[in-house]
């Protein structure tokens, strides 16, 4: 019968240990592919103390059990050692079938992440903990709650490529960010009436702004996205029908320069109905402004003559119109005292479109449809600024309820038509 392995101090080695001439101890295993793997410590055990001048590590026989333990999950041990950057790197890889966009925002976050000490630490050591710490230091860099949470979201999926590859157990970024920092995003406002009149009042007799007057009455009495607006060419205005044809945008980065994708949804190819007041702005702006020669092509077909574009002829995009709305802001303070939404954007005119319109009454699915929302619950929310006023003239309207006006005021009763 052989003899059993000794460490120095002569204790019984186990299967697959020894120790070194330096009195390291070492550990072989063989992987699930099948290649025999080492993992050292200068400790057997966790009460054995780490020799003077050597880095504190976990002992020999605790490696043991986490191999054993990822053995027997399955667990790649590649795999979890690479960094929270390659990870991502290899997810944005895998799912690469996105609008140029979205590879923008992607190269933006990894820009953020490798900059981070977040980035180069190893997936395997990634904890709730630093990760809700790394939520808490974007906070502090000044970035805002909803792209903190949109970033989140990025790595919680890139972390769950790495949990079904077997990487690792359990994905970190599964936490309520609002848990962890407060939601300090300046709500939505859709412009009252006497904003509304002020405002469009102030821009049509503004010298500087003048010029985008009859672009900005199209965004409020169409509901377009900026985006949508500033891709329409000639050939997507049927002014015979009085139809706008809504079936791509157009956008610009400094990567990529102008490029043409599809609308932002699905349900965003569409069409849009003018009223007088949308018809008569086209014909203005039809009749002041040349065509754009800009040609870009999209998917096959080269677009060109777009309508709202700048003196070079060039296409505007949300840029040009996002300083138009900061600056006339501004310089609207010195014209009323009415007050204007502080997130004042060309969306404000496309989120008071859409509650006119739910106030008003419109059928929600009709109201998805002119909106181009991927679903109706987006829709459903501006039904919320529904008042009692406008519910009940909608009640009254659907039952055909009149009230009767002889009776005390106190009393409130309906009877049928």
């Amino acid at each position: 019968m052989s003899e059993k392995r000794r460490d120095n101090k002569n204790r019984i080695l186990q299967t697959g240990e020894s120790q070194r001439q330096d009195g390291r101890y070492a550990y072989k295993y063989v992987d699930r592919n099948g290649k025999s793997k080492f993992v050292y410590s200068w400790r057997l055990v966790p009460t054995d103390k780490t020799p003077n001048g050597k880095r504190e590590d976990l002992s020999l026989r605790e490696k043991e059990k986490e191999i054993q333990r990822d053995l027997d999950d399955g667990i790649n041990p590649d795999g979890k050692k690479m960094t929270v950057c390659e990870l991502y790197e290899m997810h944005t890889k895998h799912n690469g079938n996105v609008k140029p966009n979205t590879v923008a925002g992607r190269n933006h976050l990894m820009k953020i992440i490798s900059e981070d000490r977040l980035g180069s630490c190893a997936i395997e050591n990634v904890k709730p903990a630093d990760a809700k710490e790394w939520v808490l230091r974007m906070k502090e860099n000044g970035f805002a709650f909803k792209t903190i949470k949109n970033y989140k979201r990025s790595l919680s999926a890139a972390f769950h490529t790495a949990v079904i590859n077997d990487f690792i157990r359990k994905n970190p970024f599964e936490f309520e960010i609002a848990d962890v920092i407060e939601d300090d995003t300046q709500p939505k406002e859709a412009l009252s009436y006497e904003q509304e009149r002020q405002f469009f009042d102030f821009i049509r007799n503004d010298k500087t702004f003048g010029k985008h007057y009859y672009d900005l009455v199209i965004l409020l009495g169409t509901g377009l996205r900026i985006s949508e607006l500033c891709g329409l060419t000639y050939e997507d205005v049927d002014m015979e029908r009085r139809i706008i044809n809504v079936n791509h945008q157009i956008l610009y980065d400094a990567d990529n320069g102008y490029y043409v994708s599809e609308p932002k949804t699905k349900n965003g190819d569409r069409q849009i109905p003018m009223s007088e007041t949308v018809y008569d702005a086209f014909s203005r702006v039809i009749e002041n402004r040349r065509p754009s020669s800009y040609e870009i092509e999209y998917k096959g077909k080269i677009l060109t003559n777009f309508i709202f574009c700048k003196q070079n002829g060039e296409p505007l995009t949300s840029c040009c119109y996002g300083t138009v709305f900061k600056r006339s802001r501004q310089r609207f303070k010195k014209y009323s005292d009415v007050g204007l939404p502080k997130a004042m954007s060309a969306h404000t005119l496309r989120h008071t479109f859409c509650t006119k319109m739910a106030n008003a009454g419109m059928n929600p699915k009709s109201l998805q449809y002119l909106m181009g929302h991927a679903n109706i619950t987006m829709t459903l929310n501006y039904y919320a600024h529904a008042t009692y006023e406008s519910t009940k003239d909608e009640f009254d309207r659907i039952t055909g309820t009149k009230p009767i006006t002889n009776l005390p005021k106190r009393a409130v009763k309906y009877i049928s038509a």
